[in-house]
């Protein structure tokens, strides 16, 4: 699941609440460098994890959009139990 973010998608690190981020999440980390597919647009991009203020804003907004994800952060140990987010500037 994504969400844009002013010029760039927001990709969330989501393991439906699980105490560990996805497997994808640390392959990004290690080699950052993606292919963007939104629709029929394709691009290249840096993944980027947000971190700090960004990070917690992105939360916020996340989980006002998209509730579910709200629920997650009791369960989930990651950045304060609310996982990840990866930028992806367009």
């Amino acid at each position: 699941m994504y969400m844009k973010d002013g010029d760039r998608l927001v990709v969330f690190a989501s393991k439906g609440g699980a105490p560990t981020n996805p497997d994808w999440y640390h392959n990004l980390l290690a080699n950052p460098e993606v292919t963007v597919e939104v629709g029929t647009e394709t691009y290249q991009a840096d993944a980027a994890p947000a971190n700090g203020s960004e990070h917690d804003e992105l939360y916020t907004r996340q989980a006002r959009d998209y509730p579910q994800f709200g629920e997650y952060q009791p369960v989930s140990s990651s950045s304060p139990g609310r996982g990840p987010r990866l930028r992806c500037p367009q």
